[in-house]
């Protein structure tokens, strides 16, 4: 019998019939239902895929892939905007953002194309359309009627750009990310409500090509998921950049006209207007699961999504949910992480358990922006008088000194040896959070840690040092170390 395996969704033969005997039947293409059907396929398990627009869905098309391929762009503006520290000079510079566009076109059609051959190579069907649950082990494909049978059904379906009343989207002068990431006429002004790591990336981006940028935030600082030193430390940065910062405020109306865009304000009880050429909703996300047939065969659901228990089940039998249509952490590896643990359960028939708090998350701007585990403050709440937390500057660190750098930190929060949360503000922290995420993981103690040899000069010797200073304190209250020290002190 010919498959869908030759070209994605090109074969007829499935259309308007019924197929059976899948193991694994995917709703969405993204980065859980990607990972979930690349990997069942690797398992030798029979898996079809179910798509209704592009491989890769939001993440791959719309947004992480993208918008890091315009970011990079931002971060080549930053350093031709300190050239003169480096001994440069320029005249007559241009920076044509339409080019930026295209580039990151291009960068998402070379990884949906990616996507496409790890699925062939890996045996799985493709049908292109809605999927739609139609009884116990039963997917309907639409419009064209398939019928699509399997023992375990996985709805990775994703989520969309959140709204509220007060910011009715038009697409044209009220957009969200979707629209943003796609226009290559920049506004000359603009203003980004909601201050999350969507909106904070854009203000970045679009501030570096000279776009006049205001942020609104209802809640008092910027990124408040993130460390209270770490908001501090981005706010002081966009203002550095120009970027105008509201927060505590909240938008209230917006009037769109033909030549721009009036938005409403209210901040400390107080009214005031915000003129713009267009405005950019980053306020969050909600999760897709409209039109799924869930009603149908009862699966729950509640406000963040479909309800799943820790191996990501519903209360349906084997109908699993995964991702941000399942309402956990927003953030493509996580949906990734779901996935390999689901397909784990369906090989070996054993749940397996998935943790959340070794799983880190990053924020692109200048600076970058990580975090794995709990904040201080959460710490705090939970471990009360048993948490410390250690320090380390970027500025001590040779490595960012010599490459202009230095305005950084790193923060560990402590509990009995081991780490249990880490927040990086300063340049590459999101590369530099991977061996934090790891030692929460693994369950590993700061000596292992500061026990580490770090290449010199590296970024990465700042964990190390991090990690040093958990003992410096510690060592030195030591009874018989302060004799030492005496000793050596009268020598």
């Amino acid at each position: 019998m010919s498959r869908a395996r030759f070209g994605f969704f090109q074969d007829d033969y499935f259309r308007g019939r019924m197929v059976s005997n899948y193991d694994v039947a995917v709703i969405g293409s993204g980065p859980g239902g990607y990972v979930a059907a690349i990997r069942a396929g690797q398992l030798g398990l029979k898996t079809a895929i179910i798509e209704k627009e592009s491989l890769g869905g939001v993440c791959l098309n719309w947004g992480c892939i993208p918008s890091k391929a315009l970011l990079k762009n931002a971060e080549i503006l930053s350093y031709i905007d300190r050239a003169e520290e480096f001994g440069l000079s320029f005249d007559n510079f241009h920076a044509d953002y339409s080019v930026a566009i295209s580039r990151s076109r291009k960068v998402v059609d070379l990884n949906t194309k990616g996507v496409d051959f790890l699925l062939k190579k890996n045996k799985v069907d493709q049908f292109q359309g809605t999927g739609k649950l139609a009884g116990p082990g039963k997917v309907e494909v639409a419009p064209d009627g398939t019928i699509i049978e399997a023992k375990n059904i996985i709805l990775a379906t994703g989520s969309r750009p959140r709204s509220i009343p007060p910011l009715p989207i038009d697409g044209d002068r009220v957009i969200t990310s979707r629209e943003s990431i796609v226009l290559a006429d920049l506004p000359s002004s603009i203003v980004i409500v909601g201050g999350g790591a969507i909106g904070v990336e854009f203000a970045y981006i679009y501030r570096m090509y000279g776009v006049e940028v205001t942020v609104v935030e209802l809640l008092p600082r910027l990124v408040p998921n993130e460390d209270e030193d770490i908001s501090a430390q981005l706010e002081r940065s966009f203002r550095k950049h120009g970027i105008n910062v509201l927060t505590g405020a909240g938008v209230t109306g917006v009037e769109t006209k033909s030549d721009g865009v009036t938005v409403t304000v209210e901040q400390d009880g107080a009214a005031q207007s915000l003129e713009c050429d267009k405005v950019l909703v980053a306020i969050g996300v909600q999760p897709n699961v409209e039109g799924l047939g869930l009603e149908e065969l009862s699966i729950a659901t509640d406000k963040t999504g479909i309800v799943v228990d820790e191996v990501f089940s519903t209360n349906v039998p084997g109908v699993y949910a995964i991702g941000d249509a399942a309402g956990g952490p927003q953030f493509t590896h996580v949906a990734g992480y779901h996935a390999g643990v689901i397909i784990r359960s369906i090989l070996l028939g054993l749940p397996s358990k998935a943790r959340t708090d070794h799983i880190p998350r990053a924020t692109y701007t200048d600076p970058e922006m990580a975090q794995v585990g709990l904040t201080e403050a959460e710490a705090r709440e939970i471990h009360g008088a048993k948490l410390q937390v250690v320090r380390a500057e970027y500025s001590g660190n040779d490595r960012a000194v010599a490459t202009g750098q230095t305005p950084g930190l790193i923060k560990v929060m402590v509990v009995r040896g081991r780490p249990v949360g880490a927040s990086i503000v300063g340049a590459q922290a999101g590369e530099l959070i991977q061996t934090w995420a790891l030692a929460i993981a693994n369950h590993l103690k700061m000596s292992a840690i500061a026990a580490m040899v770090a290449p010199y000069p590296t970024l990465g010797e700042i964990n190390k040092r991090a990690a040093g200073a958990y003992f410096s304190p510690k060592l030195f209250e030591n009874a018989w170390v302060k004799r030492i020290v005496r000793v050596v002190q009268r020598l």
